[in-house]
């Protein structure tokens, strides 16, 4: 059975520092046996941003009609969830921002109907990563992203210790993450990691 990866490409300019960051970790991913991809740009993706109404806590779902209809389920199916974003005013972008306030359907299933985010068996077995990069070199310019980004995995049945994080700053002008001393080869490292772990975890073998 094949590990399925959903990751979602989240700035607003396509093919920049942190959608190169997210090619790099899923081309090594790719290379591993009985591996799917599924890449979303995030521009492309029609993911209205939360209305805050509440509905949810009622419904089991959102009263809105768009993309997260197709992603939704997706989310629930996938054993990795990759975002990456760039940093925009010391945050995440406002599309990744979209993405996970609409996971506010998993908080009301979760705690306000009590109800399963995924079955039983598959808690603990799925992971998530963050990519993302910054021009400033700020040592704390990711600090206000992170957690968003833990309370949109959190939601969705992936702990805090299940998360990794690839974050490079110093990188501002378009193709600066190329000539990033380490970044690419933290994100091959990292993608084949995170594989290895998912299919021991799924009991697949490291060689599926």
């Amino acid at each position: 059975m094949p590990v399925k990866v959903l990751a979602f490409a989240g700035s607003p300019r396509r093919h920049g520092n942190s959608e190169t960051l997210l090619d790099w970790t899923l081309a090594s991913m790719a290379e591993e046996p009985d591996v799917t991809i599924e890449k979303v740009p995030l521009t492309e993706a029609n993911i209205n941003p939360c209305r805050g109404c509440n509905a949810c806590e009622k419904l089991n779902k959102c009263i809105q009609r768009d993309g997260m209809d197709t992603y939704h389920d997706k989310i629930v199916e996938a054993d990795c969830i990759v975002l990456s974003s760039p940093i925009f005013c010391m945050g995440l972008a406002s599309q990744v921002k979209a993405l996970v306030d609409r996971a506010q359907v998993f908080r009301s299933r979760k705690y306000v109907l009590k109800l399963p985010v995924v079955p039983p068996e598959r808690i603990g077995k799925r992971m998530g990563v963050f990519l993302a990069t910054a021009g400033q070199k700020w040592p704390h310019v990711f600090d206000a992203a992170v957690p968003s980004v833990k309370c949109f995995y959190h939601v969705i049945d992936i702990k805090d210790a299940d998360i990794s994080y690839l974050m490079v700053n110093g990188v501002d002008e378009t193709g600066a993450v190329e000539r990033h001393p380490t970044a690419r080869s933290d994100a091959t490292k990292l993608g084949k990691a995170v594989i290895t772990e998912i299919k021991k975890r799924l009991g697949t073998g490291a060689q599926g």
